[in-house]
């Protein structure tokens, strides 16, 4: 029997618990923008993968914006809230935590390839108990343990003031507003809030602004936004900045680090 398609954010779990039989249990959502799924936690581990739009993943400090070509492995027993940043299909997979493809409890950065989208779309619609089912499970496990990526991660601090900051930021990544503008604003000088950043973030304030720059081209890029109303969406002077940028991070052009893999 095909997955049921959820259109709500209630946190209802007991009908897609993974176990020795169902290593792999999907649970689809079909949620509008600015929907949030609460922080909880779970036994097994979860992939967090939107077949269309764009999620934000929040665990502890850390927060990570996922575009359709990427996706984030949770370790079993760890806390995550998951946001709507548009209308998104999303699609999680739960994971039997003693077939787990990753160590430790550190979440990864997936990346989704041609065959993983295909096979999480094929699992839920699969019936229930039938070898098909065993099969395409044992398949996603398979593509999980190959699909590590280089993350996107944005840290997030402590500090109220840096907080608010950064929430900013994270909502309009095309600020230009100085550190100093900002120090105004929240009643701290422009050299305590600098001694923040590199405190709570081991970073500057500039550093910061760029890696959320950064995170939120994925979404951009992966709708085939050009290159070029990418850079001017997020406040750059121009595409050859933007790529500048881009490649000195991660090594490789954007259109490179985000060309879909094909299996």
């Amino acid at each position: 029997m095909p997955a049921q398609i959820l259109t709500h954010t209630r946190i209802d779990l007991l009908d897609v618990v993974p176990d020795a039989a169902h290593p792999v249990r999907v649970r689809a959502r079909n949620l509008e923008a600015a929907e949030l799924l609460h922080a909880h936690s779970h036994p097994w581990g979860q992939v967090t993968y939107a077949a269309e739009g764009v999620l934000r993943v929040s665990v502890g400090n850390s927060t990570w914006i996922v575009p359709p070509l990427r996706a984030i492995w949770i370790p079993p027993l760890v806390e995550h809230e998951i946001a709507t940043m548009e209308k998104s299909q999303l699609r999680a997979l739960y994971v039997h935590s003693d077939l787990a493809p990753f160590d430790g409890r550190q979440c990864i950065v997936l990346e989704v390839s041609t065959l993983l989208r295909e096979l999480i779309a094929a699992l839920s619609q699969v019936n229930e108990d039938s070898q098909r089912e065993t099969l395409i499970s044992q398949l996603i496990l398979n593509e999980l343990a190959e699909a590590k990526t280089q993350a996107i991660r944005i840290a997030l601090p402590t500090e109220k003031r840096l907080h608010a900051i950064c929430q900013a930021l994270i909502e309009t990544p095309d600020s230009n507003t100085t550190l100093a503008d900002w120090a105004q604003q929240v009643g701290a000088s422009e050299r305590t809030l600098a001694r923040l950043f590199e405190r709570d973030l081991g970073m500057t304030f500039g550093q910061w602004r760029q890696q959320i720059r950064l995170a939120h081209a994925a979404p951009m890029i992966a709708r085939g936004m050009p290159l070029s109303l990418v850079a001017t969406e997020l406040g750059y002077a121009s595409q050859s900045a933007f790529s500048a940028m881009f490649r000195k991070t991660f090594g490789q052009s954007p259109s490179t680090f985000f060309a879909p893999k094909k299996n």
